[in-house]
C-alpha cells in the first residue's frame, strides 16, 4: 500500500512512525511550513517535518493546497493508495478527497460523532467527560462527517490534563490507523455513517475560554483547567492584574459566600464558587511574575479572607 502522510503535531507523529514500522510505502510527507517559535521568533520545523526528516522521506510544504497546481500534480504522479491525515491543519480539497483508492483516512482524537473540530481533547476533559477515544474515518467535505472506520475507547482518569490523556490517545491512535490500513486491504472494515443527531462541536479554542468564571461548581471550574492546556490554561483577575491559576483541585468541603470570594486559611487558598463548592488554589502566577505555591502568593501578595478574583 502506497501512502502519503499529512501531519504537523506531535500528535501526529507516533502515526507516522507505526506506518514506516509496519512497512508501507511512503514516498511523501506532507506538513505546515516552518513557522516562527520562540522569544527569537526563528522558524522551527513541525514534529511531524522533525521525524520524516529522521526518516529521509520526502517533504512537501505547501502554504495552500486548494488550488495548488503544482501540489496536486506531485500527488497525482505518486497516486497513493490513500492519504492519511492527522492533525494536518488544512481543508482537505475535493480533488484530493477523490484521488486516492481507498480515500484521505484521518485519525480523530474523539468518538466521533461526539467532539467534531479541532480541539476534541480538550473539550472532551473540559465538559467532564469520563470516556473518550479516538476514530479513523474517510474524510469528506463536512467538518469530521465521514463514514467512521474503527473507534477505541479510553477512559478519562480524574487527573488527567489534555496533555496526559492527549499522549496516549496518540499512541492508541497509531495503532488504531495501521489496523484500520489492514482491515482495508482485506475488506474486513465497512465504512458506517455517522448518527448527526449526536453530533456536538468542539470548536479550536480562544483566549477567552480560559477566564474563570466563579459562578460556575468548581469540579467545572477544574474540568476546564485541566482540559485547556497546554493553553489557554484557566485565569483571573486579582486586583486588576492577571492571575494564572496553574493548579487547582476542587474542595471537599461546603463554602458559603459570592462566587469568587478568596479564604485564606494559613498556606491554604480558596476561591468560592457556585453550588456553594470551592476551588482550592495549588499552584498561581501573577502577570509579570514567576509560578508559585499558593503559600508563596499568601506570604507575598497577603489576600485576604473575602477578597474578590475577576474585578
Amino acid at each position: 500500500m502506497k501512502l502519503v502522510f499529512c501531519g504537523t503535531p506531535p500528535f501526529a507523529v507516533p502515526t507516522l512512525e507505526a506506518l514506516v514500522a509496519a512497512g508501507y510505502d511512503i514516498p511523501l510527507v506532507v506538513t505546515q511550513p516552518d513557522r516562527p517559535q520562540g522569544r527569537g521568533l526563528a522558524l522551527a520545523a513541525s514534529a511531524v517535518k522533525q521525524a520524516a526528516q529522521r526518516h529521509r522521506i520526502t517533504i512537501e510544504q505547501p502554504e495552500k493546497i486548494k488550488n495548488n497546481a503544482e501540489f496536486r500534480a506531485i500527488l497525482e504522479r505518486i497516486h497513493p493508495d490513500a492519504i492519511i491525515v492527522v492533525g494536518y491543519g488544512r481543508i482537505v480539497p475535493p480533488w484530493m478527497l477523490s484521488l486516492p483508492k481507498h480515500g484521505n483516512i484521518n485519525l480523530h482524537g474523539s468518538l466521533l460523532p461526539k467532539y467534531r473540530g479541532a480541539a476534541p481533547i480538550q473539550w472532551a476533559i473540559a465538559e467532564g467527560e469520563s470516556v473518550s477515544g479516538v476514530t479513523t474515518m474517510l474524510l469528506n467535505e463536512g467538518l469530521d462527517t465521514g463514514d467512521v472506520l474503527l473507534q477505541q475507547e479510553l477512559a478519562i482518569q480524574p487527573n488527567d490534563t489534555a496533555i496526559t490523556y492527549g499522549q496516549h490517545l496518540r499512541v492508541m491512535g497509531a495503532k488504531l490507523m495501521v489496523e484500520t490500513l489492514t482491515g482495508l486491504e482485506s475488506s474486513r472494515i465497512t465504512p458506517q455513517p455517522q448518527d448527526h443527531s449526536r453530533a456536538s462541536l468542539a470548536p479550536i479554542l480562544k483566549k477567552e475560554d480560559g477566564l474563570a468564571s466563579f459562578d460556575f461548581p468548581a469540579q467545572r471550574i477544574y474540568n476546564r483547567l485541566r482540559g485547556f492546556q497546554p493553553w489557554p490554561g484557566c485565569y483571573t483577575t486579582f486586583h486588576g492584574k492577571k492571575l494564572t491559576i496553574a493548579a487547582a483541585k476542587p474542595s471537599t468541603e461546603t463554602r458559603n459566600g459570592k462566587p469568587g470570594e478568596m479564604i485564606a486559611e494559613r498556606d491554604r487558598l480558596f476561591v468560592t464558587c457556585g453550588d456553594r463548592t470551592a476551588l482550592e488554589l495549588l499552584e498561581v502566577q501573577p502577570e509579570g511574575k514567576r509560578r508559585m505555591l499558593a503559600a508563596d502568593f499568601i506570604r507575598g501578595y497577603r489576600p485576604q479572607s473575602g477578597d474578590p478574583l475577576g474585578t
